[in-house]
Formats: C-alpha cells, structure tokens, sequence
C-alpha cells in the first residue's frame, strides 16, 4: 500500500490557510498532529445528536452516548492488538497513564527493594512520575544510557534488570526518532520478573502496534498525535495486573458501592475511569481511529520511511557540516522526526525565522531536558512529518533554512 498525500491533505482543513503569506507547512506532529474533516464531524454530530452523560441515564441518547462511548473501547483494543476491551482504560492523555500506573502499580504492587529502569532519552511524561514515586517511597531507579547514534545501550541489561520490578521505556523517542527494540527489552525483563510499561505516545500513531507482539504489560498513549482531539488517551494494561491494582482516582462511576464506612470499587476498566468522562473526545479517537485504519498503518509506516529518508539525505546534502542532526542515520531505525543544530544560531530564533515562511518547527528541550544533557546542548529544532507531509514540505524546510542562513550572516 502507498499513501496518496494530495489527497489526505485534503482532509486536514487547517491545511487551506496561509501563514505570514505562505502556505502552511505543519511540521510540529510530534508535539501534536492536525485533525481530518472526519474527526471533527464525528465529535460535532455527537454533540448535536446525542449529548448526554454515560452509564447512568436510561433514555434514549443517554444509551446511544453510552454506546459510542464504550465501542471506542472495543476500536482501541483492536488497534493496537489488546486481546479485550476490558484491559483499556480511557484517560485524559498518556502522561495520565503512566501516572494511574505509577501510582496505582508503583506504589502499591512494587516490592520495597523493586527498583524500576528507565532509560536517557525518555519524555517527562515517563520520568517525572518515578521521580516523585523516589522521593515519596526511596525507590531505586536505574537508566539505559544510549550511544552517540542515540540508540539504548543493551550490553549491561541483565545486571540492570536484577533486583528490577518494573521497566518503563519509550517505544520511539520523541527528540530522537529512535526506535526501540521493546519485544527484546520486554522478553529480558519477564525473565528478571518485572514487568513493561511502553510509552507509545510517539509510535502508535505511526506504525501497526500489537501489544501482544511487542511482549509490554502496559501501553500508554494520546490521541492527540494521532489525528484525535485533546484531552483523549489511553492505557491498556494486562487484566491480572490491573485487577490488582487499587483505583487512583476516586469518584462517581468508578465504585460498585458506597457506604457511610466504606465502599467498594467497580470492575475493570471502570474503576480507573472516575467521574465525567471525555466523551466528545472519545468519539473523535473512535473517528481518528477508523481514518488511520483507512489509510493503512502499513502504509502510513512506508510513507514516514520514505520521508525520512528524504528529509535526511536532503538537508545533510544542502547543509553538510553546518547542520548536526540527531539520532539514528538509518530511517529504518527512527520515526519521522528529524532534530537539529544549526550552526551555532539558537534553536529558537531558527524556529521564529522558519515561521516567517510558514514553516512550523518545534524548538526547546522538548520536555526531554536529561537526553538534552546527554546529547551536549540545552535545546534543539525539531522538525517531525506525518502523513499530510511530503516531500514539497522537506524541500520548504530546507529553503526556509537557506533564508535563516542569510538573515543570520
């Protein structure tokens, strides 16, 4: 299968409007993609036809709702390869998800000399939350370093994996396109007796995932960079794990009974999912799952290969040595995200230059700041391709870049 980027162009409204006088060329999918026609309707429709609140009302739209709700449950499960439904829990984002595991598993189903392993180049998001799960419990935490290329360094895996009761990795990085080789990161650590938690923030909308394949134990990631809405994720998790996990939240929806001395929780998946929900929102993952699924993963992979290919072959040619690239030089390696240094202009006034012609980059520590640490420098330009990209775009980049050049000299 091959993409046919006119025509998903397209799709994407935002795509019509100028910038400064040029044509838009968005170039910021990693931080969050634009949204197709079809996901926009589907959330308009919901709220027009059938607004109202979930599980609770037996009248008519409040059944649809509850339905439509509950079918992207079943949509989420099929995408990325879960055996059921009932082991996805709908959440606000991935950083949401890897928060319930951290602590819901983390704090109360990790030993008290379990340590958990982590690697440099992981977002925040996949930080942040064992950091704090440190200064609250003393939990040890260990780390994958990588290699000048900004692949993981497995060599020492088996002596960092001992006394490991859970092991959190990135499945591609968001600075550096790398990625990652989870099954067999996966099959060592079920070996050491730990279990895997994949950030798929970045890889699940990108390629086919299968949970099962890929051998994690829990998979988080957003709608958001997957041609859905904000304020959407998800977390699948192992139906043993999260049956005896305790509930993170408490609230409406998410409790069987409650009583003046006590209560009791609900069945999984709804004992993680207090309160409202995003239904709106989850209807536009629904939507945005059914576009992707018809355009083809497969393809969508092939495309952001070939691309990639491009983009690096073509800025390394017109920019040699000016321009530092990070991360794998194979685009069989990596994603679809290319961050740079170019010489020594500051990643921020490269970002503000390249917007004059339309052209939006990312540039800062891209909320990664040890991988920056790691790599030698406080920020960098990113620039990360989807599926509305083609090659007219890496060749705007690659002209705005030029006239950076020029202002700055």
């Amino acid at each position: 299968m091959t993409l046919d980027v006119a025509r998903v162009k397209k799709d994407f409204p935002i795509l019509d409007r100028q910038s400064g006088g040029h044509r838009l060329v968005f170039l910021d999918s990693a931080a969050s993609s634009q949204k197709p026609r079809a996901v926009l309707d589907a959330m308009d429709h919901y709220y027009v036809t059938t607004h109202a609140n979930v599980h609770r009302g037996v009248y008519c739209i409040a059944e649809e709702a509850t339905a439509a709700y509950e079918a992207v449950r079943g949509k989420v499960a099929r995408f990325i390869g879960a055996p059921s439904s009932r082991g996805v829990i709908l959440t606000g984002n991935a950083t949401q998800a890897i928060n319930l595991v951290a602590q819901s598993y983390g704090r109360h189903c990790l030993g008290p000399d379990q340590a958990v392993l982590l690697t440099e180049m992981e977002h925040h998001a996949n930080l942040v939350p064992w950091l704090m799960l440190r200064e609250e419990r003393g939990t040890e935490l260990r780390f994958l370093p990588i290699d000048d290329d900004g692949r993981l360094v497995l060599d020492d895996l088996d002596r960092l994996l001992d006394g490991v009761g859970l092991v959190a990795v990135t499945a591609m990085s968001n600075v550096l396109g790398t990625l990652n080789p989870i099954r067999k990161i996966a099959d060592a650590a079920h070996a050491a007796g730990a279990v895997v938690l994949v950030d798929g923030a970045q890889s699940v909308p990108h390629a086919v995932t299968d949970v099962v394949a890929l051998g994690c134990d829990f998979l988080a990631f957003s709608a958001h960079k997957m041609c859905g809405p904000t304020g959407i994720g998800a977390l699948w998790g192992r139906e043993d794990l999260l049956e005896a996990m305790p509930a993170f939240i408490g609230g409406g929806e998410m409790i069987r009974d409650v009583r003046l001395d006590g209560w009791t929780p609900n069945e999984i998946p709804w004992k993680f999912e207090a309160g409202t929900p995003p239904i709106a929102e989850a209807i536009g993952l629904g939507a945005a799952i059914d576009y992707l699924e018809g355009l083809g993963m497969d393809a969508v992979r092939q495309h952001e290969v070939e691309l990639s290919a491009y983009a690096l072959r073509s800025l390394q040619d017109r920019f040699g040595s000016d321009i530092r690239i990070f991360g794998p030089p194979d685009p069989f390696s990596r994603g679809a995200v290319v961050s740079f240094a170019y010489k020594d202009v500051h990643p921020h006034d490269v970002s503000q230059v390249l917007d004059e012609s339309g052209v939006c980059v990312r540039a800062g520590h891209h909320c990664a700041k040890p991988l920056m640490r790691r790599l030698g420098v406080g920020a960098t330009a990113r620039a990360s391709f989807y599926i509305y990209n083609d090659e007219a775009d890496v060749d705007a980049l690659a002209d705005a870049l030029s006239d950076a050049d020029r202002l700055f000299a």
